[in-house]
Formats: C-alpha cells, sequence, structure tokens
C-alpha cells in the first residue's frame, strides 16, 4: 500500500480558540487593575460585557483568567501531541468545546430575553454570540480529529 502523509493537524483551528482565550484573558487580566477600558467605568463595562451589573474584582477575575489560559492550553497542547493523543487533552479540549456552545446558545437566548438597544445586546449579537459559535466548532474539530496517516 502506497504510503499516505497523515491529514494535517488542526493547528490553525487550535491557534484560533487558543488566541482568543489568550487575548479575553489578558483582557480580564487588565481588567483587574482597576482599568475600565473600553468603557468609561466599571458600572458600564459590567453592563456592556455581562448585561448586568457585576464588580471586576481580582477575586472574580483572576479564577476566569486561570480557566481561560488553561482552556487555550488543552487545545494547543491536543493539537501539537503525538500519538496515542493523551485522553486528558481529548476531554479537556470537549469540554472546551462545550463551555464555548453554552456559551453561544446563551447568547442566543440572551438575544430575545435580554433589553434590546443596549450595549450588552449589540455586542451579544454581533460579536459574542458569532466568535463563541465559531470557536465552538472550530475546538471540536481538534477534539474530534484522529491521525489517519496509512504505512
Amino acid at each position: 500500500m502506497p504510503y499516505r502523509p497523515a491529514a494535517p493537524a488542526p493547528t490553525r483551528a487550535a491557534a484560533l480558540v487558543a488566541s482568543v482565550l489568550t487575548m479575553d484573558a489578558v483582557l480580564h487580566l487588565y481588567w483587574t487593575t482597576g482599568a475600565t477600558w473600553p468603557a468609561a467605568d466599571d458600572k458600564s463595562l459590567s453592563h456592556a460585557v455581562l448585561g448586568t451589573e457585576v464588580p471586576f474584582t481580582p477575586p472574580i477575575l483572576l479564577p476566569l483568567v486561570a480557566l481561560l489560559l488553561t482552556a487555550a492550553a488543552f487545545v494547543l497542547a491536543l493539537a501539537h501531541s503525538r500519538r496515542p493523543r493523551p485522553l486528558i487533552l481529548r476531554v479537556g479540549t470537549l469540554a472546551v468545546a462545550a463551555g464555548l456552545s453554552l456559551r453561544a446558545l446563551a447568547g442566543i437566548y440572551w438575544l430575545f430575553a435580554k433589553e434590546t438597544g443596549t450595549a450588552f445586546h449589540w455586542l451579544n449579537l454581533v460579536l459574542y454570540t458569532p466568535l463563541c459559535a465559531v470557536l465552538a466548532v472550530a475546538a471540536l474539530r481538534v477534539a474530534r480529529w484522529k491521525d489517519t496517516a496509512r504505512v
């Protein structure tokens, strides 16, 4: 049987997911300093990002930063792992895909349940929900990738 090279690992999909999750972590880490960019104050930042008022304090943000960076690491590690692919990396990447899928589904719900015309409504419609849907598909592609090399 002739040699067929392995299908390329979905490294682009993993890089996309990891890059966005890492940038989100960096932004949340920036907010732990008390900065509120791009909003004018804590209240408007909270309403734009979450659609409700939640304190942007280190005890709330730092666990989220850790979760985002861990999720990015799982996806990248699976995409760059050699055979056999560790089950923990596959399960972790599937968990990332599931979490992103849940956020996308919640975003669809919020489009109808939250007040329209707010910053959150438009950011959710144009950015948060579509981005989470794309990232969920990309993470699922990484998690489901199988090395099909035949020698």
